[in-house]
C-alpha cells in the first residue's frame, strides 16, 4: 500500500479509536455511574434517548464534510468530543452528564462518519471492504482500551474521561498531517456549487437512502439501548462486577479480531449485499440472546455478537460508502447515523415502558422483531462490489 494511502488509514484509524474509547467508558461505566448520581433504570433508559438524539445535530456538520472538505471537519469533530470529555469528568448530576455526552455523541457520529467516507474514496475499490476493516479494528482497539483500563479504576469513572479529553493533541495531529481526500477534491473542482442532501433527494439517491435510513432506524430498536445497557443489565440482573463484565467485553473482542479483515475480504470477494445482510441477521439474534437470563447466555450471546458484528461492520462500512456520490458521502453516513438515533429514542422508550413489566432482559429481547425486518430491508439496494465510486 503507498504512503499516502497508509497515511489516511492510520489517521482516520486513530480518529476511530478515540470515538470508540469515548463511547465505551459510558456503557462500561453505568453502573457505577447509576449508584453515585442515584439514577434509575427509567432515568438511565431516558440518558439513553437523549444521546440518541446528538447523532441527529451530527448532520448539518457531516454536510459541512461535503462543502469544506474530509480533514478540517474530521480534526474539528475529534476536538469537539475531546473537549466535551473534560464536562464529563466534572458532572455533578446526570441532566449534566446528559448534556456533556450529548454533545460529544454529536462530534463523535461526525468524526466516525467523515473518517470512513475519506478511507473509502482513498483506497483502491478491490480493497475498500479490507480498508474499512482496518478502522474497524482500531474502533475495537479504542473499546479494548477502555476496557482493560476501567477495571484498575473503577468505579472512578470519571479519570476515564479525563484521559479521553486527551484526544485535542491528536486533533492537532489530524489537522496538521491529514491529505484531504482526492476524490473530494476533485469533484469540489467539476461541481463548485453542490448541495449535499439536494443531490440526495433526487433518483437513484433518495431511495437508497430511504432503505439505509429505515434499516438504520429499526436496527436500534435494539442495538443502541442493548449497547447501553448491557453492562448494567450484568450487574443488576446476574450480579457480575466490574471484573467480569471487563472479561466477557475482552473475550468478545480478542474473538472479534479476525473477524473485522474477515467480513471485509468475503464483502471484496462475494459482494456486499450477501455477506452484509447475512452478517445483520445473525448478529439480531445473538444480541437478542444475551438478554435471556443466564450467565451462559450472556457469555455466549455477547461474544458472538460481537464477533458477527465486527465482521458485518465493515461490509456494510464499505457498501453505504459505495452507494452514495462523493458529492454527498459524508452527508449520507451521518443520515443513516441520525436515523439510527431516531430508532434508538423510540427504542429507549420501549424498553423503559416495556421494563417495569416484563424486566429488562425481556424488554430488550422484544425490540429484536424490528431490527430483523431492518436486516431485510437491506435486500432492496444493489450491490455495488468492484464498481466505480459515483461523483
Amino acid at each position: 500500500m503507498r504512503g499516502r494511502q497508509t497515511r489516511v488509514l492510520v489517521l482516520a484509524g486513530l480518529a476511530v479509536l478515540l470515538v470508540s474509547f469515548d463511547s465505551s467508558v459510558l456503557v462500561l461505566a453505568l453502573p457505577a455511574i447509576a449508584a453515585e448520581l442515584h439514577s434509575s433504570v427509567p432515568a438511565l433508559t431516558e440518558l439513553g434517548s437523549a444521546l440518541a438524539l446528538g447523532s441527529l445535530a451530527a448532520l448539518p456538520l457531516s454536510m459541512l464534510a461535503d462543502r469544506l472538505g474530509r480533514r478540517v471537519v474530521l480534526a474539528s469533530a475529534v476536538a469537539g468530543f475531546s473537549a466535551a470529555n473534560i464536562a464529563s469528568a466534572l458532572a455533578p448530576t446526570l441532566i449534566w452528564l446528559t448534556a456533556a455526552r450529548v454533545v460529544a455523541v454529536c462530534f463523535e457520529t461526525v468524526a466516525a462518519s467523515v473518517a470512513t467516507a475519506l478511507v473509502i474514496e482513498e483506497v483502491p475499490q478491490e480493497r475498500r471492504g479490507l480498508a474499512v476493516a482496518a478502522i474497524t479494528v482500531m474502533a475495537g482497539a479504542g473499546t479494548g482500551l477502555t476496557t482493560l483500563i476501567y477495571p484498575l479504576l473503577a468505579p472512578r469513572w470519571r479519570l476515564l474521561y479525563v484521559a479521553g479529553s486527551a484526544g485535542v493533541f491528536a486533533a492537532l495531529l489530524l489537522a496538521r498531517s491529514l491529505p484531504e481526500s482526492r476524490a473530494w477534491t476533485a469533484v469540489t473542482i467539476a461541481h463548485k456549487r453542490h448541495f449535499a442532501m439536494r443531490l440526495l433527494l433526487t433518483p437513484p439517491w433518495r431511495g437508497r437512502l430511504l432503505v439505509v435510513a429505515l434499516a438504520a432506524a429499526l436496527g436500534s430498536l435494539l442495538f443502541q439501548p442493548a449497547g447501553l445497557l448491557v453492562a448494567l443489565f450484568a450487574s443488576r440482573q446476574l450480579d457480575l462486577g466490574p471484573a467480569a463484565i471487563s472479561a466477557v467485553v475482552v473475550v468478545s473482542g480478542m474473538a472479534s479480531i479476525p473477524a473485522f479483515p474477515l467480513g471485509g475480504a468475503l464483502s471484496d470477494r462475494i459482494g456486499r449485499r450477501a455477506v452484509g445482510v447475512a452478517l445483520s441477521g445473525l448478529t439480531v439474534c445473538f444480541a437478542a440472546a444475551a438478554f435471556s437470563g443466564s450467565r451462559t447466555s450472556y457469555w455466549a450471546g455477547n461474544v458472538l455478537w460481537s464477533v458477527l458484528a465486527s465482521a458485518a461492520s465493515p461490509a456494510l462500512g464499505a457498501w453505504y460508502g459505495e452507494l452514495f456520490p462523493t458529492r454527498a458521502r459524508a452527508t449520507s453516513e451521518s443520515a443513516g447515523a441520525a436515523a439510527g438515533a431516531l430508532g434508538g429514542v423510540v427504542g429507549f422508550q420501549l424498553v423503559g415502558a416495556l421494563q417495569p413489566h416484563l424486566g429488562l432482559g425481556p424488554s430488550l429481547m422484544a425490540t429484536a422483531a424490528g431490527a430483523l425486518v431492518g436486516a431485510a430491508l437491506l435486500l432492496w439496494l444493489p450491490e455495488t462490489r468492484g464498481e466505480p465510486l459515483p461523483a
